[in-house]
């Protein structure tokens, strides 16, 4: 089995800002895939289904804390604890400041690089979880980064955001069948974005 988990913050006042895209993410998942309605549970809202892979069905709970986003990690490890499974079970799609808009990397382990989302996980159930995250671009400077995050998309990223969104959907088989360098590279192909320094984008549209 395989736990699902996407950060963001809950209410409708914060659905479209970029700190959603994790929650953004997995709705899709949840939806190309065919999974069950949402139910409360977990401190969270949960949504069962599975996952088609050459080695057959992954049965999958996709998670979405509605703990606001800095205190994911209770929610997140009470399913983990409930299901008996290891962080290695664990995935967390989020966003990623220090990618820039619309790049998608895994990574298992590590540190929260200041993202409170992941520290808090991280504190419930070690780091050793895999890490899917979403690059949302840098606002330039450290000062700035509360805003951008907690502000909706453009209306001009939302063609790179769908693109990003249905690519992480399509290739689900690579991540539940725990195939996380060929998820990505499969992500990255059906939604090229331009590798490039966030912060350096971000000063040259100031």
């Amino acid at each position: 089995m395989l736990l699902i988990a996407g950060l963001g913050n809950p209410g409708a006042g914060y659905a479209k800002n970029r700190h959603n895209i994790g929650f953004m993410a997995v709705d899709e998942i949840a939806r190309r895939w065919g999974f069950g309605p949402e139910r409360s549970r977990f401190r969270g809202l949960a949504r069962e289904g599975s996952i088609d892979t050459p080695a057959g069905p992954v049965k999958v709970l996709i998670l979405k804390p509605q703990t606001y986003y800095n205190e994911s990690g209770g929610s997140v490890g009470e399913a983990l604890k409930f299901y008996k499974l290891k962080p290695a079970d664990l995935v967390v799609f989020y966003d990623e400041i220090d990618l820039a808009p619309g790049r998608f990397r895994m990574r298992t382990g590590g540190g929260a690089a200041g993202n409170n989302g992941i520290r808090s996980i991280a504190a419930h159930v070690g780091p050793d979880f895999r890490r899917a995250r979403l690059g949302t671009g840098h606002p330039g400077h450290k000062d700035k980064v509360q805003g951008h995050v907690l502000s909706d998309f453009h209306k001009v990223e939302q063609k790179w955001l769908e693109a990003l969104l249905h690519a992480c959907a399509d290739a689900a088989p690579l991540l539940a069948a725990g195939e996380d360098e060929k998820y990505q590279a499969e992500v990255m192909r059906l939604a090229p974005a331009e590798k490039a320094d966030p912060r350096a984008m971000a000063r040259g549209q100031e």
